[in-house]
């Protein structure tokens, strides 16, 4: 499981150079797991993989792989929730680059991977991992094979969980009005 969430990580960062520099690595560590995701990788190649990733994480607010936009969404409720996230981080004894934020999903699969505590963070925020991994699927992204196998080192999701993934993939993350016009 943990080598699963590490290379799931590495599968979920941008494809720059370090990431093809690294798939022979984790096509041997984790290979069917992720053989499905990495043929389809080999065949878009760096140019295409890139301009997917971007168009599919950047662009369409449904895959967003930041696990507190979910539960929270544009709020000032996210702040605290990030905030919390990072007391967590420094509890077990970790400290985020300035450029990252806490519910990125590739630093928290690092985190699960190497800390029993980031496994807990993965298990909270089951719901928002099956409505990415859903809009993934919905756009046939070859990314759904990448959050599906890490959906599929969870519990099960439960009854109230499942309830909770209709209801935002009907509704949507929350929002805030305040400070806008009408």
């Amino acid at each position: 499981m943990k080598v699963l969430w590490q290379a799931a990580a590495h599968l979920l960062a941008y494809p720059d150079e370090r990431f093809w520099r690294r798939l022979p690595l984790i096509r041997e560590a984790a290979e069917p797991h992720f053989a499905a995701f990495l043929d389809r990788a080999a065949e878009l190649g760096a140019g295409e993989l890139a301009a997917h990733y971007v168009e599919t994480f950047d662009l369409d607010r449904r895959c967003c792989l930041y696990l507190t936009y979910y539960a929270d969404g544009d709020t000032r409720r996210r702040g605290a929730s990030l905030a919390a996230l990072k007391r967590r981080y420094r509890a077990a004894g970790w400290e985020l680059m300035e450029d990252e934020l806490p519910d990125f999903l590739p630093v928290v699969l690092e985190f699960a991977a190497l800390d029993p505590a980031g496994a807990e963070v993965l298990r909270e925020h089951r719901v928002g991992l099956e409505l990415l991994r859903a809009a993934l699927e919905g756009r046939g992204s070859p990314y759904a094979l990448v959050v599906g196998a890490v959906c599929g080192t969870l519990p099960p999701a439960t009854a109230e969980q499942r309830a909770a993934v209709r209801r935002l993939a009907a509704g949507g993350p929350p929002a805030e009005s305040v400070g806008r016009q009408a």
